[in-house]
């Protein structure tokens, strides 16, 4: 399966425009983002657990990245609210599932296959700084490695966002819209951005709150195989 695989083309998906999908378990559905493989696969997705929905144990040989969107995400490891970003590296494992539901946003295989640092942050209880060169742009730092720079981004009332992304990025809208291309992007909108592009954005009235990831696209491969969706 091949599912805005071109990474050489901007893409710009409207979540709510994308059905949900079931997935091999019960419960569990996906809006695919893009895709590179059928179960098994290099994959970008939003991910909603039904209540009472649970995976049964399993490894993650390729590194499991997500963000929680909505509800509350459980595993033996916690319980992690919206709000959460977690970094589970190649060979973690866990039982993922939700007692009340959920919806992640969730990118598998796509670590470094060495990287074994795992990442468990609450943005909820931490602050952003403002960006010096950005004008009504603050940043939460939340993951950066010689592969990839990710953080929230808060955009004020109004700001225009004109950024140069050589090495490519990602962005999913997680609060707020913003402007593109004559286009207004809502909530959990996702934009990919090739490498040498480039960000031409406007937060809308209510400001905008942004998930992105750069660098990380230089490394787009072919991809080994997980079980996991």
């Amino acid at each position: 399966m091949k599912i805005n695989a071109d990474f050489s083309q901007q893409v710009v998906v409207e979540a709510d425009e994308v059905s949900w999908v079931p997935s091999p378990i019960p419960g569990v559905e996906r809006r695919i983002l893009d895709r590179v493989g059928d179960e098994v696969a290099r994959a970008t997705s939003l991910v909603r657990y039904a209540p009472g929905s649970r995976f049964s144990p399993h490894v993650h040989t390729g590194g499991e990245e997500f963000f929680v969107l909505q509800g509350v995400f459980q595993d033996e490891h916690g319980d992690f609210p919206a709000g959460s970003y977690i970094r589970n590296p190649p060979t973690s494992s866990h039982t993922p599932g939700s007692d009340e539901g959920c919806i992640i946003f969730v990118k598998l295989w796509q670590f470094d296959l060495a990287d074994r640092t795992p990442v468990k942050i609450d943005t909820n209880k931490i602050g952003s700084v403002r960006d010096a060169d950005r004008p009504g742009v603050s940043v939460t730092p939340l993951f950066q490695d010689a592969r990839e720079t990710v953080q929230l981004e808060q955009w004020a009332p109004g700001t225009s966002v004109d950024r140069p992304m050589p090495e490519g990025a990602e962005l999913l809208v997680l609060d707020g819209d913003m402007a593109l291309s004559g286009d207004v992007l809502r909530k959990h909108a996702w934009l990919r951005i090739p490498l040498h592009g480039h960000l031409q954005a406007c937060a809308g009235s209510g400001g905008t709150r942004v998930w992105i990831k750069t660098r990380h696209l230089r490394f787009v491969d072919a991809p080994a195989l997980d079980s996991r969706p």
